[in-house]
């Protein structure tokens, strides 16, 4: 669809369906993260034939992000063709209002933390996503200007929102901690999986990747934001008391913080067994699920930690640590350390491997744990979540 084509007629047939509004700006524009959670999601409704849905962006994105949402005829982009920060701003937080009530929009959901001012008093009901108040709770990981523009959100979101979803219980009790709102006004719904991480593995694929990205025989993997929250460091110091022949894969976007895993790889003589990867798609990411031997996530502070979820639909034991969410992800057969142990991370990460002890009881038992987590669930939540507000 072109940028330009702002706005569509809903179709008689769409009636007896509840039209529903979302905050799409991160569904085709992030490729992970907040992004690949509103995708998943919006997907799932859109496979309900008692909804019409309504994505709402201030521009079109990236093609390869709309595309990962099956198109249906219950299913429509908006996009507002704005070209500047500020414009894409103005727009998101105050005059979106104005065309949901065009569009006839019923509920308006915000997918990632924020609603439009206003949006309480213009008739059209709404709820907001949050996933995690990290800025909040860990204000060091953050700009102070950010924690501020973010707090400021939150607030907002609070003031606006008819319904508040938490995406786990530790952010639910973080929203009603730090907001100071009673906890009957917070639902959780937990994070759904995409589903192509439960997919058996297409052998052609894993061998493409294995070759394309020249991936050690055996490795340890961890996914997300290379930044000093998430703590990889952690899992690169455990390295030492691991066999020589465990390497460790770490797939995520860079920041200031990788130069200290650098500087730690190199000082310590572990070039031969860290590799750092950017840019890997979408459709490579199972793959390196698929051949590791084990899923480490060694994160400090998580809102929920949907790598750990995607790992164990793949079918690999995990070791995470304590402190925030990531228990109530993982379950209890995965396990658990404190970030600033590596001894303790090396010998659970040991009690995984193939080969260990148990290592396949861990795996069944997780997955048979993370089926609470399931898409179907999900869009059932949120729909009846929905006809509630009606």
């Amino acid at each position: 669809m072109s940028a330009h084509k702002k706005w569509l007629p809903l179709h008689p047939i769409m009636a007896e369906r509840m039209i529903i509004g979302y905050d799409a700006k991160r569904i085709v524009s992030n490729g992970t993260g907040l992004g690949s959670y509103g995708r998943t999601l919006v997907a799932d409704l859109a496979e309900r034939d008692d909804l019409d849905l309504h994505l709402y962006a201030p521009d079109d994105g990236r093609i390869e992000l709309r595309n990962q949402v099956p198109e249906r005829d219950n299913l429509h982009y908006h996009f507002a063709g704005k070209h500047t920060a500020l414009g894409k701003a103005l727009w998101r937080s105050h005059g979106i209002v104005r065309q949901l009530r065009r569009d006839g929009i019923q509920i308006y959901h915000g997918l990632s933390g924020e609603l439009p001012k206003g949006i309480s008093r213009s008739g059209i009901r709404s709820v907001v996503t949050i996933h995690d108040l990290i800025f909040m709770r860990h204000p060091e990981y953050y700009h102070k200007a950010d924690v501020a523009i973010y707090t400021r959100k939150f607030r907002q979101a609070l003031r606006e929102a008819d319904r508040i979803v938490a995406i786990s219980e530790c952010t639910r009790r973080d929203i009603c901690e730090l907001g100071g709102i009673d906890k009957s006004r917070v639902s959780v719904i937990y994070q759904s999986c995409a589903p192509r991480f439960t997919a058996e593995p297409d052998t052609k694929l894993l061998w493409q990747v294995r070759e394309k990205y020249d991936l050690p025989d055996r490795y340890i993997l961890n996914v997300g934001t290379i930044e000093e929250r998430k703590n990889v460091l952690l899992a690169v110091r455990a390295l030492h008391r691991l066999p020589d022949d465990v390497s460790l894969v770490i797939v995520g976007r860079e920041t200031d913080y990788t130069a200290s895993v650098y500087e730690y790889v190199i000082e310590h003589r572990l070039v031969n067994r860290v590799m750092i990867l950017q840019g890997v798609t979408d459709a490579e990411l199972p793959a390196f699920y698929c051949m590791a031997d084990a899923f480490v996530y060694p994160s400090r502070y998580e809102g929920f930690g949907i790598p750990v979820i995607e790992a164990i639909s793949a079918g690999l034991p995990v070791v995470a640590c304590k402190g925030s969410c990531l228990e109530e992800a993982g379950g209890p057969d995965s396990l658990y350390v404190t970030p600033d142990d590596d001894e303790a991370m090396a010998h659970a990460v040991s009690q995984v491997l193939f080969g260990a002890s148990g290592r396949q009881q861990r795996i069944d038992r997780s997955r048979q744990f993370i089926r609470r987590f399931s898409n179907n669930d999900a869009a059932e939540h949120f729909a009846q979540l929905y006809t509630s507000l009606l």
